[in-house]
């Protein structure tokens, strides 16, 4: 099982951006130790961290397109509440995105209480921490086992 974690724009910036939001973590330090959860589980793990909207759009074709991963855990960071090519590059995808944030979105400021990308994810996860991204991992399993992919699909109306 492959999954691909990635990272949005000034997620580069953890550990010294707003602590208190986001914690004292680095982004190195987060995949770190998605690394050796993923070796406990077997799973390969590739990790991905643009500024850049194009960029993010471009790696989510790939990565979904050539199958080059079974899932994304993806944090699009403040590109959640208005890119819509995001948005709709999810919704192209054959393979599950789960949509993760450190923070949790609504206890934050009113314009980030908005994800464009959580109604084509399979799921939102926010306000855990590091946490987030170990749920999405965990949940990334439990799609892939069951065959889950996308809201409204028939398998998982069923269960």
């Amino acid at each position: 099982m492959k999954l691909l974690f990635l990272n949005g724009p000034n997620l580069n910036l953890l550990g010294n951006r707003e602590p208190d939001v986001y914690g004292h973590l680095t982004l190195a330090q987060i995949n770190h130790q998605i690394e050796r959860l993923a070796a406990a589980y077997h799973v390969e793990v590739r990790f991905f961290q643009s500024n850049h909207e194009g960029t993010l759009i471009d790696v989510l074709q790939q990565t979904g397109l050539n199958q080059e991963a079974d899932c994304i855990i993806f944090n699009p960071g403040a590109l959640t509440h208005y890119s819509y090519a995001l948005r709709d590059a999810i919704a192209a995808l054959p393979i599950p995105v789960i949509e993760v944030h450190l923070s949790n979105l609504y206890q934050r400021e009113e314009f980030r209480h908005r994800s464009v990308i959580a109604p084509v994810a399979a799921g939102q996860i926010s306000g855990l921490g590091i946490g987030s991204y170990f749920a999405g991992f965990f949940a990334a399993l439990h799609l892939l086992k069951h065959n889950i992919f996308r809201p409204g699909n028939e398998e998982t109306d069923a269960l």
